[in-house]
């Protein structure tokens, strides 16, 4: 017994071409989107190479940090001297007379 392909109802056309057709926009829309996530992905990655190395400069940039605590102590040496320097001379300057401070004023003179 063979069976004979039915002819399809005009309803049963429509209904396949519009499956069809979604089907037809589900596949260009999975191709967008699988192209757009490629080139996010690759994007990233070039940006992933440009960040490791400039984590390779803060690295070299670091390397010298252990000089804080020394060049720190050495600034307070010199803030030391230069306020003993300070102390001493203000002392010296207040110690000597001006000569207007050391002449008495005549009440009529001006």
């Amino acid at each position: 017994m063979s069976t004979t392909p039915a002819a399809l109802s005009p309803g049963e056309v429509t209904y396949w071409s519009v499956i069809l057709l979604i089907g037809l926009v589900v596949i260009v829309a999975v191709v967008v989107l699988l192209s757009m996530l490629i080139a996010y992905v690759k994007r990233i990655d070039r940006h992933t190479t440009a960040i490791g190395g400039t984590l390779t400069e803060i690295t070299a940039n670091t390397a010298d940090t252990k000089l804080i605590p020394a060049t720190g102590d050495g600034l307070d040496l010199v803030l030391a001297e230069g306020l003993q320097h300070h102390l001493f001379l203000g002392r010296v300057v207040d110690s000597i007379p001006t000569p207007a401070a050391s002449a008495p004023r005549s009440e009529g003179s001006a």
